[in-house]
């Protein structure tokens, strides 16, 4: 088959691989029909995963129809359509059992920080990812779910992961009614996470960025005000967020951009440069000093292991809450398909860029240049893209 494979940092190909086979009874083998890029592959695209492997193929954002069946699966047959969570998960272990599904135990024998993932380095158990013909799906009578037949592949694709993410992050926040959020990075979580505020009640959200084309994208997708921190100074963005709430901050704040974030030359030289903290912590830094006392954060943004440089001691003085976690997709994947069908959540929107399979790597070079106002890059596998 047909599958993106890792050559190094900033490198990748399409290559020919062996076609993917049943290990274990209760696997599935999918027929790939849309594979997203996300931004977190772009990390594993500049090397700051530890474990990458040359070889190793990405994704986990993906759609397929189920072309084997292991002989212990139940749920699922031959040509059934299915979204597949990012995260692996046993659906049986301590943290399964609790909905914790991003923090499954057995999924992961390398680690006891992450549960499998698709397609992200061998530091998250080494499984191939679905940006390729075909991929093996383990556990598939936990984690994949039908597409119901009168929708779109690229109406759900989303439900994989970015869409669960944003509302997880819109969740930790502890948004009930009338909060007001502000939400640092305008990619594909960001604004997902935008859509889930107004969602869950938020009284007014506002997202940070530093480029405009984004921010624009922003204002007409979630309906949010925006502030591009190039334009007041990263030294002046948390005074002029705090100005902007009432002097306070806002309640809630997010960090939905992670280890790659732009506007903080210290994190960026000790975090991207040199390697001695595990990406830049420029945004957890706005989260805790922007919102206001008592508030929350919420981190969503993926940092990798294993230190940080983090104002703790302002989080404990100020008294806020934070929260983080690799997003527990499976748990919130029927109730936002319902979203979507019932017309809150148009998730198509957000594709900007369509590709073959064999131009991943213009796709990729696009998707982390954020150029041609790239939003979201999605691959077909298979027929035209």
């Amino acid at each position: 088959m047909r599958a993106l494979s890792y050559e190094g940092p900033y490198k990748v190909k399409v290559a020919r691989k062996p076609d993917p086979g049943i290990e274990h009874p209760n696997d599935i083998i999918l027929k790939v029909t849309r594979a997203a890029i996300c931004g977190s592959d772009l990390h594993l695209l500049h090397g700051y995963v530890p474990d990458t492997r040359v070889g190793c193929t990405f994704g986990h954002e993906f759609t397929g129809v189920v072309e084997e069946t292991g002989s212990s699966v139940t749920t699922l047959r031959k040509g059934d359509r299915v979204v597949v969570p990012f995260n692996i998960s046993c659906g049986s272990c301590f943290y399964c059992q609790r909905g914790l599904s991003g923090n499954c135990e057995n999924t992961n024998p390398n680690s006891d920080i992450a549960s499998g993932v698709f397609g992200y380095s061998h530091s998250t158990g080494g499984y191939e990812g679905g940006q390729a013909e075909y991929v093996r799906v383990p556990f598939a009578d936990v984690g994949p779910m039908k597409i119901p037949d009168d929708m779109h592949e690229e109406e759900v694709l989303f439900l994989s992961d970015i869409f669960p993410t944003g509302y997880q992050a819109a969740e930790m926040g502890e948004i009930k009614g009338g909060e007001t959020v502000v939400i640092f990075g305008a990619g594909p979580v960001g604004l997902f996470t935008a859509k889930s505020a107004w969602l869950l009640g938020a009284g007014r959200v506002l997202v940070v960025d530093h480029l405009d084309y984004r921010l624009d994208f922003a204002r007409r997708f979630a309906g949010v005000e925006t502030v591009n921190f190039k334009d007041v100074g990263a030294k002046n963005i948390v005074l002029h967020l705090k100005e902007m709430f009432s002097g306070r901050g806002p309640d809630v704040c997010v960090d939905a951009v992670g280890m790659e974030a732009e506007g903080s030359k210290m994190h960026s030289a000790l975090g991207l440069h040199m390697n001695m903290e595990a990406g830049a912590a420029t945004a957890i830094a706005w989260c805790i000093d922007t919102v206001r006392k008592g508030g929350n954060v919420s981190i969503i943004g993926v940092y990798g292991p294993p230190w940080n440089l983090v104002p703790v001691g302002n989080a404990m003085n100020k008294g806020l809450t934070l929260r983080m976690n690799q997003c527990n997709v499976r748990r919130y994947m029927p109730h936002l398909l319902k979203h979507i069908r019932e017309g809150r959540v148009d998730a198509r929107k957000v594709i900007s860029h369509r590709f073959p399979l064999e131009k991943a790597p213009k796709a990729y070079e696009i998707f982390s240049d954020k150029s041609d106002g790239c939003i979201k890059c999605v691959l077909v596998p298979h027929g035209e893209a």
